[in-house]
């Protein structure tokens, strides 16, 4: 039978997680971005083969998200776009963060908590992704990098501009809301 939790975090709570993601944030200005990118492709190779709460698998699809939005040729971000999304990688990847990942049953709670408060900061831009990929799917076959041209990679530019500043735009609202 499922047991169903529900946490509600307050503005202090936030602040701590914040405060987490900002630690790993300031990791991320000693680490170089190919060992994050590596150490995450390491972790989800990993993850995927330990037998895992169903609350953690959950999140493994969102983790690959967050990499491929790193990783994609096609999508470049800018290093402001891409600060908080190797920063959330780092965390996931830092095996003595708030809980560390060695406790059985819990060790990966926090990093599941995390990674679900990042897909909330980081909507505009997961979503603007997850569009730019849908999209690029229902475009005929295209050729390999190196040999790419025609109307379908035209398109494929139109539409990366488009949800880019879409993104960027939604962004910018997002922070003059904000207090």
């Amino acid at each position: 039978m499922p047991y169903k939790i529900t946490i509600e975090f307050n503005d202090r709570d936030l602040r701590h997680f914040r405060r987490e993601l900002k630690r790993a944030r300031a990791s991320v200005g000693i680490a170089d971005d190919e060992e994050i990118l590596g150490a995450a492709t390491e972790l989800v190779k990993a993850l995927k083969r330990a037998r895992l709460p169903d609350f953690i698998t959950k999140r493994l699809g969102k983790l690959e998200t967050l990499h491929a939005m790193l990783t994609d040729p096609d999508w470049t971000l800018r290093d402001g776009e891409r600060s908080p999304v190797l920063a959330a990688l780092a965390y996931v990847c830092d095996p003595e963060d708030i809980i560390p990942d060695n406790i059985p049953g819990i060790g990966l709670l926090d990093d599941a908590v995390m990674i679900e408060l990042v897909f909330r900061e980081l909507r505009h831009e997961i979503e603007a992704y997850e569009e730019f990929r849908r999209y690029r799917s229902s475009l005929p076959r295209r050729r390999p990098a190196a040999r790419r041209t025609g109307t379908a990679d035209a398109q494929l530019a139109r539409r990366r501009t488009e949800l880019m500043a879409r993104m960027r735009r939604r962004r910018a609202e997002e922070r003059r809301r904000s207090p």
